[in-house]
């Protein structure tokens, strides 16, 4: 199969409640008006919202549901992410269910958002899955993407298409939805970054293609993006290079270089920039109130 059906949803959803309901109304309304669709992505932490105290072991009750809703849609479904606590540990970890309700895999977000996303762990393994007859997908969370290692680590396994659910309500998204470009180019991969709308994001989604193309940038309301993914083309473009120019991943496979940054090495210039802890006044700001 080339053609491959997705369906990205920037809901609107609460920061207080149990959003389950209100997601499991719009799976099934976006299959109904959609049939075509293969596949539905959740923003990050879209059932409970950025909440660590909603943390459970997993498999959970609410995976359960989310088994459920897979089977009964009929489509893959990532469920953006939730709080997963393991034994003194709490991971942001995503997990996809494919249409028969079985739960494919799980990912856990290696980059916590700190240092503001306090008393998460990190995952520590990169994840990819396969659709059957279709192609490798990779699972990405927020800001990962920030670190460019974490896209090339999935592409290295095999991935062409980067699930990407997002949860930003800050002045950064216009620069996140740039990286989610740059990343697509120089992995020469499909980017589907989903964020929330308000009130618990900015919107401002983006499906990015393998040459960095913008496929589809959202607006701030609520949006059901509906893309086909042609996986026939994305083969081409790794082939040929996008419009027959570059071609970075054989370029990156077939150099010799080893970086020195991976090698276990510290790096004397990064220590110098202190410790990861939140901004604070400026002591001579706070002498001169």
């Amino acid at each position: 199969m080339s053609v491959f059906s997705i369906a990205g949803l920037q809901l609107s959803l609460s920061a207080s409640e149990n959003n389950f309901k209100q997601i499991e109304q719009q799976v099934l309304a976006t299959k109904r008006r959609y049939p075509n669709v293969e596949m539905i992505l959740l923003p990050e932490l879209a059932t409970f919202g950025p909440a660590p105290r909603h943390a459970s072991v997993f498999p959970s009750a609410t995976e359960e549901q989310f088994r459920k809703l897979a089977k009964q849609a009929e489509v893959w479904l990532c469920n953006g992410s939730m709080f997963e606590r393991d034994g003194d540990h709490i991971y942001n970890t995503a997990s996809v269910f494919n249409p028969a309700g079985d739960t494919v895999c799980r990912y856990r977000k290696m980059y916590p958002f700190l240092p503001y996303e306090e008393g998460i762990s990190a995952g520590e393994q990169a994840v990819t899955f396969t659709v059957p007859g279709v192609g490798e997908f990779g699972l990405s969370i927020c800001y990962d993407m920030w670190f460019p290692e974490t896209i090339r680590s999935l592409v290295w396994q095999g991935a062409e298409v980067i699930l990407h659910p997002t949860l930003t309500n800050t002045i950064d998204r216009d620069t996140e939805t740039a990286i989610a470009r740059a990343s697509a180019a120089t992995n020469q991969c499909y980017m589907i970054d989903i964020n929330s709308a308000a009130p618990l994001g900015n919107g401002k989604s983006i499906i990015a293609g393998p040459g960095g193309e913008v496929i589809h940038r959202a607006g701030d309301n609520e949006e059901i993006i509906v893309t086909d993914l042609d996986l026939n083309y994305l083969r081409r473009v790794r082939e040929r290079g996008w419009h027959s120019l570059g071609q970075p991943l054989k370029s990156f496979r077939d150099h010799p270089l080893e970086f020195p940054q991976y090698q276990g090495e510290r790096s004397a210039a990064l220590d110098q920039l202190g410790s990861l802890s939140k901004p604070k006044v400026p002591q001579n700001n706070k002498n001169n109130a």
